[in-house]
């Protein structure tokens, strides 16, 4: 079984929600009928089976399909699931013509189904779990791979202020408040010591390149993160229908994102979104430096800094995010089977992390 089989089986698709992961239909289509314009009961509701963080929902209704995100149940890290802020940004970003999904509308009363939650327009579409892109001809994916930098350009061009968005977050200083979170969020979820992870907390703060821009900062942009149209036909080009998973998101500095993209291209594919040990040549992925290229013409700049600080940083913040799966999974409140095999990663990342760092350095 290949592993592009293996990442649609974890996270393709809805399953009946068991246990704690049932809500009341009853109320919640009473919030439904009152507070989604156009809804129309009965309602359905069945589990998406990816997702660690906000566990997400199905409802098929008669009116149409829409997607539930909630908060998880029981005790969370502070400033984590915060399903107020994902709707605030996307129904922002909708407005302004970003393509995010359209947002119905939030509930904070508990009462409800038990935790916080919003309900967004479902976008049927293609996700694009294998960054070989294994069906598709090597155009369709050099033009796949070029939409998806634009697309990352167009939200660092939204204007803040015009979308309503200059109070999502702090404009300044993003790389020291995010290293300063995730060291946070590592230390509060630490299971064993790791001396690479010691270094990375000194390093990263004082070597930090300085922040030039500002603009509203995805967290977590990558090729699968995102709802392509279907390809109907061979004269078809890749357009983006939405960018999804919003709960990283703040306003900061936008190389953050870019860089966290370009990830790609220094990780293998194991049939996710890495593209380093592709032959990118016959398979028509642009190389790093066109990505770099374009991202820069497409916002106006001249270069990005030394990447190699980046890739550190990121492999730093993608082990603390593990970390925290890793703790959940010992405490026996994280949710899904699938958290198990990631809190399993936390020191191949860090590894990796600080191999860019000596790279940058360190």
């Amino acid at each position: 079984m290949s592993d592009q089989m293996n990442a649609e089986e974890a996270f393709v698709g809805t399953v009946e929600p068991e246990g704690a992961d049932r809500l009341d239909e009853g109320k919640l289509g009473e919030w439904l009928r009152a507070n989604v314009e156009g809804f129309e009961g009965p309602l359905h509701l069945t589990k998406f089976k990816g997702g660690q963080s906000n566990p997400t929902y199905k409802i098929a209704a008669k009116s149409g399909n829409y997607v539930l995100r909630r908060k998880p149940f029981g005790p969370l890290l502070p400033s984590a699931h915060a399903v107020d802020r994902e709707y605030k940004v996307q129904n922002a970003l909708n407005k302004a013509g970003f393509p995010a999904a359209r947002q119905f509308g939030l509930c904070t009363d508990d009462s409800v189904i038990g935790s916080w939650f919003y309900v967004m327009d479902m976008v049927d579409g293609r996700t694009i779990w294998d960054g070989s892109m294994p069906t598709d001809t090597p155009q369709y994916r050099r033009d796949t791979y070029l939409a998806m930098i634009d697309t990352l350009a167009d939200l660092h061009q939204v204007d803040v202020d015009a979308a309503g968005l200059s109070d999502y977050g702090k404009p300044g200083n993003y790389f020291g408040r995010q290293i300063d979170r995730w060291t946070k969020q590592y230390k509060l979820s630490e299971t064993e010591l790791m001396p690479e992870m010691e270094k990375l907390i000194e390093w990263l703060p004082a070597t930090m390149p300085e922040q030039t821009r500002t603009g509203v900062v995805h967290g977590d942009y990558r090729i699968d993160n995102m709802i392509w149209a279907a390809r109907n036909s061979e004269g078809d080009e890749p357009r983006v229908l939405a960018v999804l998973d919003w709960e990283l998101s703040t306003l900061g500095d936008p190389l953050g994102d870019f860089s966290y993209v370009c990830m790609a291209w220094v990780t293998e594919n194991g049939g996710r979104s890495g593209v380093q040990d592709l032959d990118r040549k016959a398979l028509g992925i642009p190389e790093l430096a066109e990505v770099v290229e374009r991202y820069c013409a497409r916002t106006g700049r001249s270069s990005v800094p030394d990447m190699n600080w980046y890739f550190a940083y990121n492999f730093f913040r993608l082990a603390g995010i593990m970390q925290g799966i890793k703790k959940r999974v010992i405490d026996g409140t994280a949710s899904s089977a699938h958290a198990k095999a990631m809190s399993e990663r936390v020191q191949p990342l860090v590894d990796r992390a600080w191999h860019f760092a000596v790279q940058a350095g360190a």
